[in-house]
């Protein structure tokens, strides 16, 4: 992580390469073949929450005009830049976020990403591209499938535009390919969690995640996975589970609360608890992409995504997930500033008890903005959960 945030500075202090920034569920696979380096705002956000900074940042937001109660990466993120800080330096050494040449987001997560980034258009006097995705889709249709993959296609010819070169479609097809290895690789080590005891943690899998969002289409993301797995492979020959005593199986839904993970796990893992699954994790696996349709392919795995499906389509998921990894029960993370990746709100977690039985706990917080979240509450719904059930 450290070469690749460097790498990306360097490219935007250099004439000779462009930067792009995208959404974490965006066209990267064609920013790369176009030549981009290619920067995500949203992992600059958690890696802010992950340090604990966030507070300062959003109430600098805030003052702006950025409402509270929306995302708190874009709050958090765009008070650093206004603060001209980032976490980047004392975590990489890396000066600043880079400087792009174009932006670009996909409005398959959430509408914010939309507003996010034209915020740094107008910073940065640079193009901002769109891809607008049919939202809260039940049965996936050709057309949606035809209507982003033309909005994909329309997006090279924008890239030409800045690059001032022809897009290499062969070059395409090998970064198609390598990110959907990136994904089988990721989904195999996610899929370990099914073991008992299971072998790895979600809080290791929200460490782990991080080339599968920002290095995948790259080789380097790859590597990795495989390195990866043949680690906890070992684990699981051993019989080593990622607690000493396992005794209750938690699904997690929702998004991560950044600042608390070790916490959580520190007081999962002393209940003889553990959270080894989540919807969260499993958006970063685009098994489905394909080389001989790449357009169509990445279009159908962007729309696919979990945060982007319609309430009957995602309570099914969570059913067959739920038998999958054997979970005890559902932890429904209720997050203040993302409703879009709340699922809490609508009464599914009482559906899932009444419909199918399976137990369901509520936490109250927040991705980034730890004003929200309690540890003597939480710790309390946690340990007294055993009971109540």
């Amino acid at each position: 992580m450290e070469r690749y945030y460097k790498e990306i500075y360097e490219a935007s202090q250099s004439d000779k390469e462009k930067v792009a920034w995208c959404s974490s569920v965006g066209p990267a696979e064609i920013l790369i073949a176009a030549g981009f380096k290619v920067y995500y705002p949203e992992n600059h956000g958690a890696l802010i929450g992950a340090k604990k900074l966030a507070t300062k940042y959003i109430i600098k937001a805030n003052s702006i005009g950025y409402s509270p109660d929306i995302c708190s990466y874009l709050t958090s993120d765009i008070g650093a830049y206004l603060m001209n800080e980032t976490p980047l330096k004392d975590a990489y050494n890396v000066p600043s976020i880079p400087r792009p040449d174009v932006l670009v987001y996909n409005t398959n997560q959430c509408r914010e990403v939309q507003d996010w980034f034209k915020f740094y258009g107008n910073e940065f006097k640079i193009p901002v591209v769109g891809i607008f995705s049919p939202w809260k889709i039940k049965d996936l249709k050709k057309e949606h499938v035809e209507f982003v993959s033309n909005q994909f296609k329309n997006l090279v010819k924008e890239l030409e535009k800045i690059t001032q070169r022809k897009f290499d479609y062969d070059y395409f097809k090998e970064v198609i390919n390598l990110s959907r290895e990136c994904s089988l690789l990721w989904k195999r080590f996610l899929e370990t969690a099914q073991n008992r005891p299971s072998p790895i943690t979600f809080f290791d899998g929200t460490i782990h995640m991080a080339p599968a969002v920002c290095l995948r289409g790259l080789k380097e993301a790859v590597d990795y996975y495989k390195l990866l797995n043949s680690e906890v492979e070992e684990r699981i020959k051993r019989k080593e589970g990622a607690i000493d005593n396992e005794k209750i199986r938690f699904y997690w839904e929702g998004m991560p609360i950044w600042g608390r993970l070790r916490f959580l796990s520190e007081v999962f893992e002393k209940n003889n608890s553990n959270v080894v699954a989540s919807t969260y994790c499993n958006s970063w696996v685009f098994e489905d992409l394909s080389p001989e349709e790449p357009f169509e392919s990445m279009a159908e795995c962007y729309l696919k995504i979990f945060i982007n499906r319609s309430e009957e389509v995602k309570e099914r998921i969570l059913v067959e997930e739920i038998q999958k990894y054997k979970c005890d029960a559902i932890i429904f993370h209720d997050a203040k500033t993302c409703p879009h990746n709340t699922n809490s709100r609508f009464g599914m977690p009482e559906r899932l008890r009444e419909k199918y039985g399976i137990k369901t706990l509520i936490i109250y917080g927040d991705l980034n903005d730890l004003r929200c979240f309690s540890d003597e509450q939480t710790k309390t719904l946690i340990e007294s959960f055993p009971e109540r059930t």
